[in-house]
């Protein structure tokens, strides 16, 4: 996993009793991962009955991170908080064993089953379905490290609140830069959009957001190469792609926005990874390791979405439940 935390989504505090993950027992399955695609598994794994255990971070996963919801079956427009306290109640009403607030160190095939270290504790199963989902990836300029929680910043949704009246940079012109921007523009007096291609990759919809904005400065074709500041960031420093000059421009805030890297790190080594770090799986969610299944933004799978996460995690479940019933009863 990368060294820098990301905190977002929620535990689990006012919801019904859940029980607690035990190391001494062993489950049929556990699911690493609490985002769309590692609830939707662990709905589906208690509802057939299994003795079931979700470990991870937090509750919600990039859900947590998202604002105005409009593609997510039943809901017009949800908020992503609200999505995720939707999840967190569900979860609740079916009590699996639960490890929130635990991160999975590493996976080892142990016997025809798994054993998952983490947290300072090991945790044994018969299946296991990897939900761990993406986590935002870095500019690695000079500063960014330095500054993080003192101006520079991964998620609008989560931290917008903080800069409010301040002047901002947003880089990335994909999706993720142009909702950033959308969102700190309702906030800040002045947005500054930094785009290293000379056109914006995201949706139409978010672009004319992002253009009828008087509050968003598009800065195209310029590649931020630095973050200044001592205690706290005071301005970026950008340059042309095409060459030039450098200019220093004054923020108080740089919300990184340049995609997302898979949590895969914990398969390594054990589960056949893709160029980009994900997971293969074929149709049925399964890996080439018998027994291990994956689902959601963490895998090779097209088009990172929350209902396809939720749907995949559906069919990981699935797939774990009929892999078990081959298994022959009491095996190890």
């Amino acid at each position: 996993m990368s060294d820098l935390t990301f905190d977002a989504g929620f535990a689990l505090d006012g919801a019904a009793p859940a029980h607690s993950l035990d190391p001494a027992r062993r489950y049929d399955a556990l699911v690493i991962g609490a985002g769309p695609a590692g609830i939707s598994a662990a709905i589906y794994l208690v509802r057939k009955g299994l003795a079931t255990g979700v470990l991870a971070p937090t509750l919600g996963g990039q859900v947590a991170w998202t604002s105005g919801i409009e593609n997510y079956l039943g809901y017009r427009l949800i908020d992503g908080a609200v999505l995720v306290e939707r999840f967190r109640e569900q979860v609740a009403e079916l009590s699996p064993d639960l490890g929130i607030g635990v991160e999975a160190a590493a996976i080892e095939r142990r016997g025809e089953g798994f054993a998952v270290r983490a947290g300072g504790a090991e945790y044994t199963s018969r299946a296991l379905v990897v939900a761990t989902g993406k986590r935002p990836r870095l500019l690695e300029v000079p500063g960014e490290r330095r500054l993080l929680g003192r101006g520079v910043a991964y998620c609008a949704i989560c931290d917008a609140p903080l800069y409010r009246g301040k002047a901002v940079a947003v880089v990335g012109g994909g999706n993720s830069g142009l909702e950033a921007a959308i969102d700190l523009a309702r906030l800040c007096p002045r947005v500054h959009l930094f785009q290293d291609l000379g056109r914006l990759t995201g949706d139409d919809v978010f672009e004319r957001r992002v253009r009828a904005a008087p509050q968003v400065e598009i800065h195209l074709g310029m590649r931020v190469e630095e973050i200044l500041g001592e205690e706290r960031v005071r301005a970026v420093r950008a340059r042309p792609t095409t060459g030039g000059a450098a200019v220093e421009v004054p923020v108080e805030g740089v919300f990184v926005e340049i995609g997302l890297v898979p949590n895969s790190e914990p398969v390594r080594g054990l589960a056949p990874l893709n160029a980009r770090g994900e997971v293969e799986v074929d149709c049925l969610c399964r890996t080439a390791v018998p027994g291990l299944f994956a689902a959601g933004d963490v895998t090779a799978v097209p088009y990172k979405q929350i209902v396809v996460a939720a749907g995949e995690g559906a069919k990981a479940a699935l797939s774990a439940y009929e892999y078990l019933l081959r298994l022959e009863p009491g095996r190890d």
